[in-house]
């Protein structure tokens, strides 16, 4: 299964992830079926923001909010590793919830997308659409 993701989510993902240097950026993938049209940002409540992350509460509940009045849906999350690879770390593996989401990981200069399956983490190849920014 391919995921698209939009040229402006990538773009958006790229300034966030320096903007929060040397903090893991983090943030909600929205979209439909396998295609990624945007990305709402959020803060990062974790309290070791340098290694680790935690989606600020009250940005998943106005993301939420929102969605009950769109044509998207949340299709899974995105963060950061400023000093790692673009894969699920320990911390990502024991953390997750085993749902199906998808996870996009940034790291130096790469983005993998993996789906938080029931068996573990899988690799999802992705492409990239160009959109309006």
């Amino acid at each position: 299964m391919k995921i698209e993701v939009a040229s402006s989510v990538v773009g958006l993902i790229e300034r966030f992830t320096q903007q929060e240097h040397p903090k893991e950026a983090c943030g909600i993938l929205l979209g439909l079926n396998n295609r990624v049209n945007r990305l709402w940002p959020a803060k990062n409540v974790h309290e070791k923001p340098i290694t680790n992350f935690e989606i600020d509460p009250q940005t998943l509940i106005d993301v939420h909010r929102e969605m009950r009045d769109q044509d998207e849906e949340i299709l899974g999350y995105f963060h950061s590793h400023p000093k790692g690879l673009a894969m699920p770390s320990v911390v990502d593996q024991d953390r997750a919830l085993r749902n199906n989401l998808l996870w996009a990981i940034k790291a130096s200069e790469q983005i993998r997308i993996w789906r938080d399956a029931p068996d573990g983490f899988v690799e999802l190849p992705f492409e990239i659409f160009e959109d309006q920014e």
